[in-house]
């Protein structure tokens, strides 16, 4: 009997012995699976820092920066996310067995939070008596602030303004104070409320059913219909500054444009209407005038829109090859004809769709399908962005002497070389069609108009950043109801656009110019344009 007892013991220890080493295996596995995570949220982090870096350093004429930011926050975001799963069940393993040391995970260095914030103080309770002897002879020595971020929900108030009527006992005049002005005759609506539904319809890409929604959650109903009549009312009150932007950019002698598709409801489905972008941007060639964006609307595509938004201007147009522009270039034009200057990132991103290696692998084709010539053509167009970065804000004669002495050189070896490629190449391969957009007749000396003015820009990166709005908006609201409704959204459009183009938060912008516009005179309406409003705040801060 003793003996089975002590073979009983012994298997219980033995288990008990096993058990305790699984349960460190348990705990090491989890460690290790944290470290790994850490690691590569690490890893992605510093990607996304070098990735920041040279675009800060070299500008953002890289054809897919943009998106390879996006790319890489979303994956360091879930990194992250992983590797506070995996710490918290290293912690948690580690808890249940002393013989392993917990895991400590390196943290990254947080950064403090911004001084503007109020803080508020709460001091926990210390004790009266010592913890030790119990004594009352304790003496304060410091304290230790732990912060930590919070959120206040969004505050909804109703403003009273009271007007006292007052009567004369001696000629029984009543006396009374002229209302206050308000935005929008017969308005309900604020100029701070004015600006969110404004900025968020069209700065943040929020139809008003879902700011509606969203407001009923607070409690506070408002009605769709109710929303959009302010809209329409707030369009119309800032037509006037949306007219003076729109002289300031076409006072240019040198412009951006673009265009971008926009869903049209219509009857039977839905069309494909057009926003056409124009932008006034000199600080490249370092010129001081400010820049500024204006969006148009039609229902096509036709030519007879850009001729129309252009009239009466003439100047350098950096745009694509659209056949619909050649209108402003036909030599009888009055004025006289635009000169055309072509986008290289167009023509390089012909090259570089056949070359990218890793996105034709990761649709399963054979890295032998990339293209050769495209590969060397990606390469000697780069060597010219590589100069361009070098010059950009310099004066237009100093950018010129620069692209004569370098550019031109590179430029005559590399339309020699496309020359020879070409002729070698079927009339039906890919990459010739790239280099037929390149080299064509109609198209060669717009993209050689670089060369000849330092203030031309080699892409039309300028014009095509101002619609990226709208294609990520495209995704939230779907299609424009009407076509006033895709005028009204080109206006707001130019406001929005033209107060990010200068640095100015467009929502605490749009609140002071609908809370001032209707008191101000139309001689000094130009003080409310976003320029204007950076170069007070620049005085103030001087001052």
């Amino acid at each position: 009997m003793s003996e089975t007892a002590s073979e009983l013991n012994q298997l219980r220890a033995a288990l008990a012995a096993a058990e305790g080493r699984a349960a460190a295996a348990e705990v090491d596995l989890a460690q290790a699976r944290a470290v790994v995570s850490t690691s590569e949220a690490m890893i992605a982090a510093l990607k996304l820092e070098i990735v920041i870096l040279r675009r800060d350093k070299y500008g953002r004429s890289a054809e897919r920066t943009a998106r390879l930011i996006d790319q890489l926050e979303l994956q360091l975001e879930e990194l992250v996310a992983d590797a506070a799963e995996d710490a918290t069940r290293a912690e948690q393993a580690a808890e249940k067995t002393t013989k392993v040391a917990s895991f400590e995970r390196r943290k990254p260095v947080k950064k403090p939070f911004p001084e503007h914030l109020p803080r508020e103080r709460v001091v926990v309770e210390a004790p009266t008596t010592c913890t030790c002897c119990g004594s009352d002879r304790i003496v304060k020595m410091g304290e230790d602030i732990t912060e930590t971020l919070e959120v206040v929900p969004r505050q909804w108030k109703v403003i009273q303004t009271v007007r006292e009527k007052f009567t004369c006992r001696t000629c029984e005049k009543i006396s009374q104070p002229p209302a206050p002005f308000h935005p929008i005759p017969r308005g309900w609506a604020g100029p701070s409320l004015l600006a969110m539904i404004i900025f968020e319809k069209y700065g943040q890409h929020q139809p008003l059913n879902r700011q509606a929604e969203r407001y009923a959650r607070e409690g506070v109903d408002l009605s769709l219909s109710t929303l959009a009549d302010q809209v329409g009312a707030v369009a119309e009150l800032l037509k006037p500054l949306h007219a003076l932007i729109e002289s300031h950019v076409f006072a240019a002698a040198r412009l951006h444009g673009d265009d971008t598709t926009v869903p049209l409801l219509a009857r039977g489905g839905t069309k494909t209407a057009r926003l056409w972008t124009y932008v006034r941007d000199d600080r490249p060639f370092g010129d001081t005038a400010s820049p500024a964006v204006v969006f148009r609307f039609s229902r096509d595509r036709a030519g007879e829109h850009p001729a129309a938004h252009l009239k009466g201007w003439q100047g350098i147009l950096q745009a694509d090859a659209y056949a619909g522009y050649n209108q402003l270039y036909d030599p009888g034009r009055q004025p006289g004809p635009v000169a055309p200057a072509l986008c290289w990132s167009h023509a390089r991103r012909k090259f570089f769709e056949l070359a990218d290696v890793e996105t034709n692998i990761r649709k399963g084709k054979s890295p032998k399908d990339i293209s050769p010539i495209a590969f060397e053509a990606v390469k000697r167009i780069d060597a010219l962005f590589e100069i361009e970065r070098d010059i950009n804000g310099k004066s237009p004669a100093a950018r010129l002497e620069v692209r004569q002495r370098l550019s031109v050189p590179l430029i005559a070896d590399l339309e020699r070389w496309l020359r020879g490629e070409r002729a070698l190449l079927s009339k039906h391969a890919k990459v010739a069609k790239a280099v037929d957009y390149l080299l064509s007749p109609a198209h060669w000396p717009g993209f050689m108009r670089f060369l000849e003015d330092g203030r031309v820009c080699l892409t039309n990166n300028a014009a095509e950043r101002s619609l990226r709005g709208v294609a990520l908006g495209r995704k939230s609201w779907l299609f424009a109801g009407s076509e006033r409704g895709g005028q009204r959204a080109a206006i707001m459009y130019t406001l929005i656009g033209t107060a990010k183009l200068n640095d100015i938060d467009p929502q605490a912008w749009l609140d002071d110019v609908i809370a001032r516009i209707s008191d101000m005179p139309v001689s000094r309406l130009h003080e409310l344009l976003p320029w204007n409003r950076n170069t007070a705040k620049t005085e103030v801060k001087a001052a």
